[in-house]
């Protein structure tokens, strides 16, 4: 199994990115997949979930309005998308691979995770 993010970089604050999160290894339409972040000094933070056929779907209540993730069965890739960034997204995010096909906020119910790609938001 493999989980290859990418789309991080520097941003100004008010400013998008679009993670994407590409998948080998395993069915991926069979599995939740989520987004994780963590900033230095923090604990991991379930960012947005999203179950195997995009009928459900979870936003942290400190990204949503702002964030919203998706995924292409076809091409085996879940995305992030991240509107009006902020300094305190400033974080590495990573994806997650659910041990099933419904999404669940704690880290035992994933058994496999991306390196991560860093996100910086700062003017």
């Amino acid at each position: 199994v493999q989980l290859v993010e990418s789309g991080g970089g520097l941003v100004q604050p008010g400013g998008s990115l679009r993670l994407s999160c590409v998948a080998s290894g395993f069915t991926f339409s069979d599995y939740a997949m989520s987004w994780v972040r963590q900033a230095p000094g923090k604990e991991r933070e379930f960012v947005a979930s999203i179950n195997w056929i995009s009928s459900s779907s979870y936003t942290a209540d400190s990204v949503k309005g702002r964030f919203t993730i998706s995924r292409d069965n076809a091409k085996n890739t879940v995305y992030l998308q991240m509107n009006s960034l902020k300094p305190e997204d400033t974080a590495v995010y990573s994806c997650a691979k659910s041990r099933d096909s419904t999404w669940s906020l704690g880290p035992r119910g994933y058994d496999y995770w991306g390196q991560g790609t860093q996100v910086t938001v700062s003017s």
